[in-house]
């Protein structure tokens, strides 16, 4: 008797202790992506509270993948900085340390790269070697965008299956890369994708996710710096406020699923930034209104003054579930995302069963409030 008592109190604990702990942080994947040009000191990140880091950038000169000597906002990216990375390691073992290769200044050259059989090739064996060299965990591609100038970038129509392809090569690289070193796992291959419809109507999204290990969707900039209309420019929802065919973060993941990316690969983005307009029409408390000036990018630091400034209003679009700020007087509208809304999007993360976040840019979080509120928000505490 003693016996089955001391064998149905520790069936009682056991249960007691499970009902105790929920979902860790890592069940998901948090993919903070940190700017080599930001003179940002790497030793102040917090890696417990991520699964990956993106190192960006590097671009893509004569077909390969390099650091070179042109940089970004008179910052060059270079081998230094990812040394600095690969020590948050000791901090957390289990932290992947990746570099993203192009962006939006950088994918002039994926066009040319992924042309033929010879240019793929050429590519997918120097991303194999910066990997190595550099003691990478895997490469991430951002290529802003196939078949779509960007930037100004030289773009094909072949561009839409040259991606595919590209990636296919890429992939094989970098698996012979394991195979043929010391290492157990397999080195990690991923994209940048954009939430527009035109976006996944010049990719082969399904087909692209077969050689990927997950899919970072950019889901922000929805109104953005070339937008003389205000609006949200992150919203996981689309407002009842805008137009039927706005963007959304919730419509961006519905366009990757149904072209057959699995769930479990898509990450949504998230801005660790806000965009401001000014000239605002005084109407709707300035939501999806003209502008006399386009959404300028905001620093969170920023934005959190601005929430202390007695002249600008608050609200919350709950049809969207994102915040805004409106100063009637100015007529200045800003768009940002804060730990309410960020709640709200890592819910849909676990309710939808996808396999996590990524943001953009850590060095923009103020006292680790939105990494925070992320964590937070995926563990469900």
């Amino acid at each position: 008797m003693k016996k089955s008592l001391t064998f149905l109190a520790s069936l009682i604990m056991l249960a007691l202790s499970s009902c105790g702990t929920g979902p860790s942080v890592h069940d998901y994947m948090v993919v903070g992506y940190v700017a080599g040009y930001r003179n940002f000191d790497f030793s102040q990140i917090d890696a417990t509270k991520l699964t990956h880091i993106n190192y960006a950038f590097a671009n893509v000169i004569d077909g390969e993948v390099r650091f070179g000597n042109e940089g970004i906002d008179n910052s060059e990216m270079n081998a230094e900085d990812i040394r600095k990375l690969l020590e948050l390691k000791t901090v957390n073992p289990d932290l992947k340390v990746l570099v993203s290769v192009g962006g939006w200044t950088w994918s002039g050259n994926f066009s040319d790269a992924a042309l033929t059989d010879s240019s793929r090739n050429r590519f997918a064996a120097s991303a194999a070697r910066f990997i190595r060299d550099h003691s990478l965990d895997g490469i991430d591609i951002d290529w802003e965008y196939p078949n779509h100038p960007g930037a100004g970038n030289t773009f094909r129509p072949e561009d839409v299956h040259n991606f595919t392809l590209l990636m296919e090569c890429v992939r094989k690289h970098i698996d012979s890369l394991a195979v043929t070193g010391e290492r157990d796992e397999k080195y990690l291959l991923t994209i940048a994708t954009g939430a527009s419809e035109h976006y996944a109507a010049n990719t082969e999204l399904g087909e692209l996710s077969r050689w990927l290990d997950f899919i970072n969707i950019m889901t922000y900039d929805f109104h953005h710096g070339a937008s003389y209309q205000t609006g949200h420019h992150a919203n996981l929802y689309l407002s009842s406020s805008d137009d039927p065919d706005g963007d959304a973060t919730d419509k961006a993941v519905k366009l990757h699923l149904d072209a057959g990316v699995p769930a479990k690969k898509l990450n949504i983005g998230v801005p660790f930034y806000g965009r401001i307009w000014k000239g605002v029409e005084p109407l709707n408390n300035g939501l999806y209104r003209q502008a006399s000036t386009t959404g300028a990018g905001m620093s969170y630091s920023d934005v959190l003054k601005t929430l202390a400034d007695p002249d600008f209003t608050r609200y919350y679009d709950s049809s969207a579930s994102s915040p805004f700020l409106w100063n009637e007087r100015d007529s200045v509208f800003i768009s940002y995302e804060d730990e309410v809304s960020l709640g709200a999007r890592m819910h849909y993360v676990r309710e939808r069963g996808l396999g996590g976040v990524m943001f953009w840019e850590y060095s923009e979080d103020v006292d680790g409030i939105l990494l925070e509120a992320i964590t937070k928000g995926l563990t469900g505490r």
